[in-house]
């Protein structure tokens, strides 16, 4: 456990227990930061340690602002896992040559898709595959025999990635700053807002080679995307009794195959593989009973142009995106203040439906009405309530991936699938025995995936597709957790500097 401060962004991942004024994103914990001022995030990391990041959230700020948070263990204690050589962070990023700003606001106001990105950034550089940035490449340089812990951090805004090295096999050890049962693999996915650590052993003896470090998307939705590659080197330090090479001879350089564009069998069978540690010194404690069953459909939908304007999106329509066909609307005032003040009143209702309103073949042909609800609503939970919530794609636009974070917790993944969730069958399936604990899941595309967490944190959580367009068309949510009994388990009061609306 330690205090840590830092200024005016959400850490993506942190358990923010008790500490919800710290969270950050815009009118749902705080107000923002304006122009010229400051704040101070005071927050407690507990029971936590690996790799998570910190981002902007507001509209499309965190496309440049982004970085790595790391939690080393206590001192003293090992890895469950070979101790590294060396432990570097990799972070995605994904790049406009215009203002990200200007793009999603056009967007939003046409009614259409926004412009896909130019690029996609490895440590902030885009490499060699793209016209004129060869000098804009990140280089690993390793030693032979040993073993590297990468800390992959998928910030970009809009895209999964595959990542792979060429030749070379990584080993996963850790997702989303938990501890994972130990698996190789030749490609990682890793969606926005996951974090993914991977051991890289460097061959016993120089390759005479350079490998490239490559990431590309895994997409499934109807619209573009930006099908470029972002590319490291990965380089092998000279044996010192090996003489130089003369500067004129190159190196062979070795690209890797990546799985194709749309993948989902990759994307599922990756997915599975992942399993807690489960064993005394990292518990999975999944809850066994649940106390409240929630099932939420999530993909894209469409709203009618307003009157007088042509809109962009199909037959004249605006595009939208929702949870259980409520497209949610961004208040004025932070849920968090509302809520403690207990002034909720034209700010938030509390009437998120826990079900579809409206059943349908949820991944096949679409309802009549397409038109999606909209309003500001939140689902309130006692007190350590056990929560199962299931989330379905739905195929209304198209089917497509979507990656769900839930901010204040963590939740076990039970199960997932292809076509619609079967409440009489699938949950027989679930594994309740080590499965993975993560802070963010990709919902399979045309398929669904149920989750389970304890709410065990008062405040306001907000929950939102990590693909930052969707989340800019509505696909989100928030949970307010209710303070308990004791004194340690109700939300302090505001900071005095907390940012006013």
């Amino acid at each position: 456990m330690f205090q840590l401060q830092i200024l005016k962004y959400v850490r993506h991942g942190v358990r923010q227990l008790r500490s919800g004024w710290a969270d950050g994103p815009a009118y749902i914990t705080q107000c923002p930061i304006q122009t010229g001022q400051t704040y101070v995030y005071n927050f407690t990391i507990t029971g936590q340690r690996g790799t998570l990041f910190w981002h902007a959230h507001i509209s499309w700020l965190r496309a440049t602002l982004y970085g790595p948070i790391i939690i080393l263990p206590k001192r003293g204690v090992p890895y469950p896992f070979p101790s590294p050589h060396e432990e570097v962070p990799i972070i995605f990023g994904e790049w406009w040559k215009a203002d990200t700003e200007t793009i999603i606001n056009q967007a939003l106001q046409n009614g259409g898709a926004p412009n896909i990105s130019d690029a996609f950034t490895i440590n902030g550089l885009p490499g060699p595959l793209y016209n004129c940035s060869a000098k804009d490449t990140f280089k690993l340089k390793v030693k032979p025999g040993k073993t590297y812990l990468l800390r992959l951090i998928n910030a970009a805004l809009n895209d999964e990635l595959f990542f792979s090295i060429a030749n070379h096999t990584l080993t996963v050890v850790c997702a989303d700053a938990v501890y994972v049962k130990p698996f190789k693999t030749d490609t990682v996915l890793i969606t926005p807002g996951q974090t993914t650590s991977v051991l890289l052993k460097a061959k016993p003896h120089f390759p005479n080679a350079t490998f490239l470090m490559s990431a590309r998307p895994y997409a499934t939705g109807p619209g573009a995307v930006d099908n470029t590659t972002t590319a490291a080197i990965l380089e092998y330090h000279q044996p010192s009794s090996t003489s130089s090479p003369k500067k004129n001879i190159k190196l062979a350089l070795l690209k890797p195959t990546l799985p194709k564009l749309n993948d989902t069998i990759f994307a599922a069978s990756f997915s599975k593989k992942l399993r807690s540690l489960a064993n005394a010194k990292f518990p999975a404690n999944v809850p066994k009973k649940v106390d409240k069953r929630f099932f939420f459909t999530v993909g894209l939908g469409l709203n009618p142009c307003p009157q007088n304007q042509t809109c962009q999106g199909p037959n004249n329509t605006k595009r939208v995106a929702s949870i259980n066909n409520v497209s949610f609307v961004q208040p004025n005032t932070a849920l968090l203040q509302a809520h403690f003040s207990g002034q909720s009143k034209g700010v938030y209702t509390t009437d998120f439906p826990a079900n579809p309103l409206v059943k349908f073949n949820y991944t096949g042909t679409p309802p009549s009405n397409i038109f999606v609800n909209s309003g500001t609503k939140v689902v309130v939970l006692p007190f350590n309530t056990n929560v199962e919530l299931v989330m379905q794609d739905t195929s209304i636009i198209g089917a497509e991936s979507h990656p769900l974070h839930l901010h204040g917790f963590n939740f076990f993944v039970l199960g997932q699938g292809f076509g619609n969730y079967n409440s009489s069958t699938d949950p027989s399936k679930f594994n309740l025995v080590d499965p993975v604990e993560r802070n963010t899941v990709g919902v399979p595309s045309g398929g669904w995936v149920a989750i389970r967490f304890l709410a065990d944190n008062p405040g306001v959580w907000f929950m939102h597709c990590h693909l930052e367009v969707h989340t800019s068309w509505g696909l989100k949510m928030a949970w307010i957790v209710m303070d308990g009994k004791g004194r340690r388990q109700k939300l302090p009061p505001p900071p005095s500097d907390l940012p006013k609306c």
